[in-house]
């Protein structure tokens, strides 16, 4: 590993750390070198607030450094004026003629215009450095400006013998059978902290009465998406408790709101439903989803080949029947032991 890459993978240490928190912004980090030496760093840690490298120019102690050394940051400088000013006239203003870039930025607004704002005034700049791991670290981000659609993660708990669910009828409480242990379900809280969104189909909503937040990880709770054709999830669900944001996809919506945290948006359910999902979630600015069930709506997904990422938690029991289990017909990348249950994880290479 050679001195560029070091400190721009350091910079994805830190841009880390913003991971869950800066949507609809990217993950940024910035490293300040001199001499080899870290003299200050920092990352964007939530919308709205200082970039990464304000950050990391704030943190410097002796701003005379400046002029000597060299910025590092794993995304290209904004150069525009949003809900803060642009970083490369900040990089300028403080004299650093030496910027070290990992990726270019996706945003149609950035794209190329900050490392042409830096060169036109003086600065040496160097692009690609470890652009690969960059591009991976904000998938969300670039999925979103380039794909127009979020990064879609498909999750679900099945049994050793396929199933995801027992059978119900209208006597069942609505409650969840629950399949993976405590473990695994902590890091679906883990993982509905970092994405953006998470969706349920009514089946799901109806059976589980789920709240999908985030109530056993801290971190932010996502947008909730619920696929509620003709609207027959009650109102007295936690689903509409107006806790969280949550958008309800139907083919008529209701003359009035439930409440100021719910919207409906009207798609048509006998059309390509996950592409009009898709549509929708970017409308809204949603980089990421979580399709959390049930098993219809996930398999739609996966017949579209329609999907980024797949945790498929496997408990340590059998339930002899039930709803079977979507079907992924691919081996998994990855496969790892959570206590009692396997998690295999799959990636699409789309």
């Amino acid at each position: 590993m050679n001195i560029h890459e070091k400190y721009i993978n350091r910079c994805i240490e830190l841009a880390k750390n913003g991971l869950g928190c800066t949507y609809p912004n990217p993950l940024v980090g910035s490293v300040i070198v001199l001499n080899d030496k870290i003299i200050g760093e920092g990352w964007h840690q939530k919308a709205g607030e200082p970039h990464a490298e304000v950050n990391a120019i704030n943190s410097v102690k002796d701003k005379s450094f400046l002029k000597e050394a060299t910025i590092y940051v794993n995304l290209e400088p904004c150069s525009h004026y949003g809900k803060t000013p642009p970083c490369a006239n900040l990089i300028v203003e403080n004299g650093i003629k030496k910027v070290v870039v990992g990726s270019i930025d996706a945003n149609s607004k950035v794209s190329g215009k900050g490392v042409l704002h830096l060169q036109n005034n003086g600065c040496d700049v160097i692009v690609g450095i470890l652009e690969n791991e960059c591009l991976n670290l904000n998938k969300r981000f670039f999925t979103y400006h380039n794909k127009k659609r979020p990064f879609i993660i498909l999750k679900w708990a099945e049994t050793e013998d396929g199933f995801i669910d027992k059978l119900r009828d209208s006597t069942s409480e609505s409650s969840p059978n629950w399949i993976s242990n405590t473990y695994s379900q902590q890091l679906v809280h883990k993982m509905r902290a970092e994405e953006q969104s998470v969706l349920v189909g009514t089946t799901t909503a109806l059976n589980d009465n789920p709240k999908l937040n985030t109530r056993n990880w801290f971190g932010s709770n996502p947008v909730r998406i619920v696929l509620d054709k003709m609207l027959k999830i009650p109102s007295h669900y936690n689903l509409y408790d107006g806790s969280l944001k949550t958008i309800v996809l139907t083919v008529k919506a209701p003359d009035k709101n439930i409440n100021h945290n719910t919207c409906f948006e009207q798609i048509d359910f006998n059309e390509n439903l996950p592409k009009q999902i898709c549509d929708v979630l970017y409308q809204h600015e949603i980089q990421s989803v979580i399709i959390e069930g049930g098993a219809q709506i996930l398999q739609t997904f996966i017949d579209d080949n329609l999907w980024d990422e797949a945790y498929v938690f496997v408990g340590n029991t059998k339930f002899e029947n039930g709803l079977k289990a979507p079907e992924l017909k691919k081996s998994p990348n990855e496969v790892k032991r959570i206590s009692t249950d396997t998690l295999r994880i799959y990636v699409n290479q789309v």
